[in-house]
């Protein structure tokens, strides 16, 4: 017996959300039905989407990496918030991206992180803030980046082997 139209119809319509949910499962997203007391609540909302945009796709929606791919952004940022050259790695590592082998957590990882120098330094200042502390739960002692520190390491321009230098200075051992 052949389907009727209607509901040929009626899959093929089925066929995109379904699409749609199985993606939204592997992101870790529901499409409908959250309740807005189901999402942790951001601090820094704009900085949350400009992750999102950018950094996401190899970091994982929630920021836990992706093996062989990109570190997790869970353990260390927080870490390098709280002190002035690890707050310049950050702002260098967005700036201007970074390549070769590091180790995260026993992980070690090495691929070329772009250079996100075209985003403005508020936003830019906005997605760090949304690592540090949305992400990585940073204390209280450590205070949220200002756009002046992004534009102090813009005016300064380097390559992205400099900046994994810089981070093998900061942490020779680990993150």
């Amino acid at each position: 017996m052949r389907p009727s139209r209607d509901a040929s119809v009626a899959g093929s319509r089925a066929a995109p959300t379904l699409a749609a949910a199985a993606l939204a499962g592997l992101m870790g997203t529901e499409l409908h039905g959250a309740r807005a007391a189901d999402a942790p609540t951001r601090a820094y909302p704009q900085g949350g989407a400009a992750f999102q945009s950018n950094c996401a796709v190899c970091h994982g929606a929630g920021g836990a990496g992706v093996p062989s791919l990109a570190p997790p952004l869970l353990a260390y940022p927080a870490r390098y918030a709280a002190s002035a050259e690890g707050r310049r790695q950050l702002a260098m590592t967005l700036l201007y991206g970074m390549f070769g082998d590091i180790s995260v957590g026993g992980a070690h990882f090495n691929s070329q992180m772009p250079a996100f120098a075209q985003l403005d330094d508020a936003t830019l200042a906005a997605l760090l803030n949304f690592v540090v502390f949305d992400l990585d739960h940073a204390g209280a002692g450590v205070k949220p980046l200002a756009a002046g520190e992004i534009a102090a390491e813009r005016a300064r321009p380097i390559d992205p082997a400099a900046v994994r230098e810089h981070r093998k200075q900061l942490a020779p051992s680990g993150p």
